[in-house]
Order: C-alpha cells, then structure tokens, then sequence
C-alpha cells in the first residue's frame, strides 16, 4: 500500500493545515514544468495529487487511515463498493490514461526529434562534403587504374545518389507544402499547413547552399592549393567530371554511420 503520509512528509497526526502547507510546498518543486516535463515528475507530481486529496477529504483520510494494511487496502480499493473506495478508482483510471497520453506524446516528440536530426546531417553532410571537395579536388577515379576499382566507385556513386535523393524526397514530403494557388486562397479558407517550410524556399535552401558551398570550396582551394602540392598524387587543383561522385558517397558514408550510432545508442 502507498504511504500516502510519506509521500507528503507528514506525520499521521498532522492536521489539514500541515497537509495543505506540505502539499503547497511539494508542488512547487516537483511539477512537471518545473522538471523539464519529463514523464516521470509527470508520474511523481499525479501521485502527490492524489495523496493531498485522500488526506485533505476527512471521510477519505479515515477510510485510508482504517484500510492501511496491504491486503484490506486492496480489496477495499479493488472490489469495495464504498463511494471512496470508487473515486479512488476512478482517480487511478485516469492517472493511467493521462499516463497513456503522455507516453504517446513522449514517443512522437522523440521520433520527429530523431527525423530532424536525420535532415540536418544529410543536409550538412551534403554542403560540407561538397566544400572539401572542391578544396582538395581528390584524385580516387585516376588513383585507381583498373576496371575494379572504377566499378566499385561507380557502384558507390549509385548507391549514394539513389540513397540522397530518397532521403531528400522523404524531407520534402515531411517538412515541405506547396501553397495553394491565389484563386484557391480567396476562395476558400486556407487552413495553416503542418509543414513548417514552402517546397520553394526548400528546393532554393537547397540549390543556393550546395553552390556556396561549391564556390566556396573553389575559391579556398585557389588561395590553399601549396597546402597540398606535396600531395599530388591524391589532390590537384584541376576541376574535373568525377568530383561530382563524392558527395553523394559522402552522404550516404556519413549517414550510414549515423544510422549505426543510432542504434547502438538505442540498445
């Protein structure tokens, strides 16, 4: 049975007024908003409520006070038509589907926390993949001078373009709307879309950040090419068709890890 007194940090001879303060101050300090909201201050501040108002109710508090030991409390609780005996029932039946609901609403937030991480590192993967190679301008295609090693880069590139663009699809259909048209909008009432972006400013979000970073890279690359003239045989300073395969094998390296990562942390 719960100590309903414990929970409190009261004596079984406190008065309601000692009770009424102990709650006073207890909730202050122990209400889900002032805890972050996490689902278990959720789970301690709904049992505290419920112990403040079995002890400030006389006939509760005498009916808790008389049934305390485990086997009559249960059976009092359980089975008992006594009026208390009910509405403490129908209290713990809502605590549980006020738990459900909590829980539901923990486990989406933590999804779509998990889908916009996904978004920003195949986002950031992209543009910053782009920017080192336009700086280094890798030499791997003439680096390997059999059919194999070309094929296995070729296999890759596929791989990586056909992984960035259904992850890129997913993103738009996600995060993006298209905006009904101006005749559409005077005609009826536009209701506000869930998506927080137009598919415009994210097909330009994504085309104006992957030629910064493009140029950027260049114009760096330009101004840094002694940094690596040593190292000829990996890098040189020639733009060249086959520095459009490494972003996209970038991406789909940088996001397999991340995947991996994911689900280690989730064992």
């Amino acid at each position: 049975m719960v100590d309903y007194y414990n929970i409190l940090g009261v004596k079984r001879t406190a008065s309601a007024a000692e009770i009424k303060s102990a709650y006073r101050r207890l909730a202050r300090k122990r209400h889900p908003d002032v805890n972050g909201g996490s689902e278990r201050a959720a789970r301690e501040f709904a049992l505290l409520a419920l112990a403040y108002r079995t002890l400030s109710d006389p006939q509760e508090r005498a009916f808790y006070d008389g049934k305390s030991s485990k086997r009559a409390s249960s059976g009092s609780v359980v089975n008992s038509d006594n009026p208390h005996a009910r509405r403490m029932r129908r209290v713990v039946q809502a605590q549980a589907r006020w738990d459900r609901a909590v829980d539901s609403w923990l486990e989406r937030e933590r999804r779509e926390s998990s889908e916009r991480m996904r978004a920003v590192f195949t986002t950031v993967s992209l543009f910053l993949s782009t920017f080192i190679v336009a700086v280094l301008k890798p030499r791997f295609w003439q680096s390997f001078d059999g059919y194999f090693g070309r094929a296995i880069l070729l296999t890759l590139f596929v791989i990586g373009v056909w992984h960035l663009a259904t992850r890129l699809r997913e993103y738009f259909q996600h995060y993006t709307y298209k905006p009904n048209s101006i005749h559409v909008s005077l005609m009826d009432d536009e209701e506000k879309p869930e998506q927080p972006f137009t598919r415009f400013s994210a097909y330009a979000f994504l085309i104006v950040g992957y030629v910064a970073s493009l140029g950027a890279g260049l114009f760096v690359g330009v101004h840094t090419h002694y940094i690596v003239s040593d190292l000829a045989f990996f890098f040189d300073q020639h733009v060249r068709a086959d520095l459009l395969f490494y972003p996209p094998i970038a991406v789909l390296i940088v996001d397999t890890m991340h995947s991996v990562a994911s689900k280690i942390d989730a064992w």
